[in-house]
C-alpha cells in the first residue's frame, strides 16, 4: 500500500480544490501507475461541532461539497480516499473526537466512501479507554461492511507507560505508528531509525501481510533533506516494509525527488510479497548495515554512512555475513539500486563487497542467488 498525504495538522488550511488537483496529478503523472493510490486528509478537516444527529461533518468553507463529493471524484480517478479521526474526546488540533461515537463515525466514513482511517490518540483520559477505543473502532469499521484500511497510533501512546501488546494491536489494526511524528530534517530521520533498530526485536517479528509497522511519512521532495538523505529515507523505508506515505506537494516536486519516489525497483522491495520486515544487521565505525529477506531467496541490503562531515567513505563487508549466510551461498548476482542503478556482478560466498558511500547517504543493493537468476532466465527463455 503506498499513499499520498496532505498533512493539515496545526490547522494549515487545505481546501477541497487542493485535493482535486492532487488527485488529477496522481492519476496523470505516473504516481498511480507505480502504486500510490490513497489521498489522505489529516487533522483539521472537521467542523467544530457534530450535526444534530451526532455525526461528524466537514468544515463547510474548506470542503463546501462535503467529503462524499470529494471521495466520488477521487474514486473517479481510480484512487482511494483516507481520512483522520481520534480515539479520544478531541483530535490533536481540538476538533471533535470519536470517544463515545465509534459506531456512528465508522458508519459515517463508510457512507462517505472513505477507504482508510488514520486514528490518532490525543485527549484520551486513560490507557484503558485508549486500548478499548482502538478495538471498538476496528470492530465498528468491520460492521459497516466496507473495506477500510485501519491506521492506528495505539502503540505510540502506550510506549511512555509500558510495552504495547503487538499481537493484540496486529489483531485490530492494519498498520500502526510506534514513534514520534517525523519532520523534514535529517535528525528526525535518524531518530526514527535509531528507535526502530533499538526496538527491532520487539516490532519486526509482528510485521507481515495485513499488519505493518509505520515509521511515519516520507518527507522526500520538501526542503530539509539533502539528495543523499532523501535516498537514505527511501532505501530504509523499503527495507522496513513501511507504508509509503508521502507528505509533500506534488504540484512543485523536483524531477529528482519524483524519480526517487517513483523508482519501481525500490518500490518492489518495499512491496515484496514475502512480507518480511527488514532489520539492522550491524553498526560499526559510523556505518549501519540493514537487510531484508525477499521472495525467491533474494535479499535487499542497505549500507548507511551516518557520518555527516567529510567526503565519501569506503565500506567493505564479507558476503558470508549477509542474509544469515544464505544470500550468496554459493554465489549471487549483486545489483545496486540506489544511488545509481547498475549491476555489480557475481560474487562468490567467500567474496568481499566494497562500496563507496556519501555522508548521510545509503547504497541499496539487491542480492539474488545465482540459481534463482538462472531459473528466471530459463523460464523467460522457455516462455518465448
Amino acid at each position: 500500500m503506498i499513499i499520498w498525504v496532505i498533512k493539515t495538522f496545526f490547522c494549515i488550511f487545505a481546501f477541497c480544490k487542493l485535493f482535486l488537483q492532487i488527485a488529477e496529478i496522481m492519476a496523470s503523472d505516473g504516481w498511480k501507475d507505480v502504486g500510490y493510490e490513497y489521498i489522505c486528509i489529516d487533522d483539521c478537516w472537521m467542523a467544530p461541532e457534530r450535526d444534530s444527529k451526532g455525526r461528524l461533518q466537514a468544515d463547510p468553507k474548506r470542503f463546501p461539497g462535503g467529503i462524499r463529493r470529494l471521495a466520488n471524484y477521487v474514486h473517479s480517478k481510480g484512487l482511494k480516499l483516507g481520512i483522520y479521526a481520534d480515539v479520544g474526546n478531541k483530535t490533536c488540533a481540538g476538533f471533535p473526537g470519536s470517544f463515545g461515537y465509534y459506531d456512528i463515525d465508522a458508519q459515517t466514513f463508510a457512507d462517505w466512501g472513505v477507504d482508510l482511517l488514520k486514528f490518532d490518540g490525543c485527549y484520551c483520559d486513560s490507557i484503558q479507554h485508549l486500548a478499548e477505543g482502538y478495538k471498538q473502532m476496528s470492530l465498528a469499521l468491520n460492521r459497516t461492511g466496507r473495506s477500510i484500511v485501519y491506521s492506528c497510533e495505539w502503540p505510540l501512546y502506550m510506549w511512555p507507560i509500558f510495552k504495547p501488546n503487538y499481537t493484540e494491536i496486529r489483531e485490530y489494526c492494519n498498520h500502526w505508528r510506534n514513534f514520534a511524528d517525523i519532520y523534514d530534517s535529517w535528525q528526525s530521520i535518524r531518530n526514527t531509525l535509531d528507535w526502530t533498530s533499538s526496538n527491532q526485536k520487539i516490532i519486526v517479528p509482528v510485521a507481515g501481510p495485513g499488519g505493518w509497522n509505520d515509521p511515519d511519512m516520507l518527507v522526500i521532495g520538501n526542503f530539509g533533506l539533502s539528495r543523499d538523505q532523501q535516498i537514505t529515507q527511501m532505501a530504509l523505508w523499503a527495507i522496513m516494509a513501511a507504508p509509503l506515505l508521502m507528505s509533500n506537494d506534488l504540484r512543485h516536486i523536483s524531477p529528482e525527488a519524483k524519480a526517487l519516489l517513483q523508482d519501481k525497483d525500490v518500490i518492489a522491495i518495499n512491496q515484496d510479497r514475502l512480507g518480511k520486515q527488514g532489520y539492522r544487521l550491524r553498526k560499526e565505525n559510523n556505518f549501519e548495515v540493514w537487510e531484508r529477506p525477499l521472495l525467491n531467496l533474494a535479499w535487499a541490503v542497505a549500507i548507511v554512512n551516518l557520518q555527516e562531515i567529510g567526503g565519501p567513505r569506503s565500506y567493505t563487508i564479507s558476503v558470508t555475513s549477509l542474509g544469515r549466510g544464505l544470500a550468496c551461498n554459493p554465489d549471487c548476482l549483486v545489483t545496486e539500486l540506489l544511488p545509481e542503478k547498475r549491476k555489480l556482478g557475481f560474487y562468490e560466498w567467500t567474496s568481499s563487497l566494497k562500496t563507496q558511500i556519501n555522508p548521510t547517504g545509503t547504497v541499496l543493493l539487491r542480492l539474488e542467488r545465482t540459481s534463482s537468476v538462472q531459473f528466471s532466465y530459463s523460464a523467460v527463455s522457455d516462455s518465448l
